[in-house]
């Protein structure tokens, strides 16, 4: 498929990764249809994930990933042409069905959807409470759900860091599809969804080469100094209150 916006911009990506000396380790990308309609179901720790999660798609036959994304991006006068020029989904949080029907047509059309079911980035680092509709979009739409990790990213742009000094590993992990029965309530795939997440995410660090004691980029349970899921949500509650105490009456 001709795409005049969303090619250029990957060569653009891939150039500046290319400079970063970023380390990629991709395991599991043939879990990726060459064809035909997906939802890949991706982790959410970095300003980058849209990017790094693009990579193992590319790598199977140069395929696009359409991201569903909040609708303020859309609106922002530089970043909104550029996502939709790359035929990116507006998520209107407030008012989600008509992004629903989106990624569902994008689907059916054979297109892969790249879905963060945390919503938000995780500051714990640990997958957060997820969202069902990347559940209950891949069954309407009949196409395979692909649980995938990136772990790596936090340490490049996040929450109150930037560091683009040289070097970083990035790890990937494509899990196999998921299964998704008739009948199986959308919580419950959507649980298992979570546990599967949270099993690729272990793998994913496990082979990751730069895990030093005490590292702020390594959740707490395996020795990391990041915050704990209830940590992390106390400082979501307190930065609430702050942005909800800064608009204008």
């Amino acid at each position: 498929m001709n795409d005049p916006v969303y090619r250029p911009i990957i060569i653009t990506a891939k150039t500046l990764f290319a400079s970063l000396g970023l380390r990629m380790d991709v395991v599991g990308e043939q879990n990726i249809p060459r064809a035909g309609g997906a939802v890949l179901a991706i982790n959410h720790t970095s300003y980058l994930d849209f990017a790094l999660g693009g990579i193992p798609a590319d790598r199977v036959g140069h395929r696009l990933v359409r991201f569903m994304a909040k609708d303020g991006i859309f609106r922002h006068p530089v970043a909104g042409p550029l996502m939709r020029g790359m035929k990116h989904i507006p998520v209107d949080r407030d008012a989600g069905t008509a992004a629903f029907r989106d990624a569902v047509a994008a689907l059916k059309s054979g297109e892969l959807v790249g879905v963060f079911p945390e919503a938000t980035m995780s500051r714990s680092l640990e997958i957060k409470d997820i969202k069902n509709g990347a559940v209950r979009m891949a069954r309407a739409a009949n196409v395979p759900l692909i649980p995938m990790i990136i772990f790596g990213g936090q340490r490049i742009l996040s929450y109150d860091r930037k560091d683009f000094s040289r070097g970083k590993p990035i790890a990937m992990t494509v899990g196999e599809p998921m299964p998704l029965p008739r009948g199986v309530d959308p919580d419950l795939l959507t649980a298992e969804l979570h546990a599967r997440m949270s099993g690729l995410l272990d793998e994913t660090i496990a082979r990751y080469p730069d895990k030093p004691p005490g590292a702020w980029w390594i959740p707490a349970r395996l020795g990391g100094s990041a915050p704990t899921l209830e940590e992390a949500e106390e400082i979501e509650e307190r930065v609430r209150r702050e942005k909800a105490a800064r608009k204008p009456d």
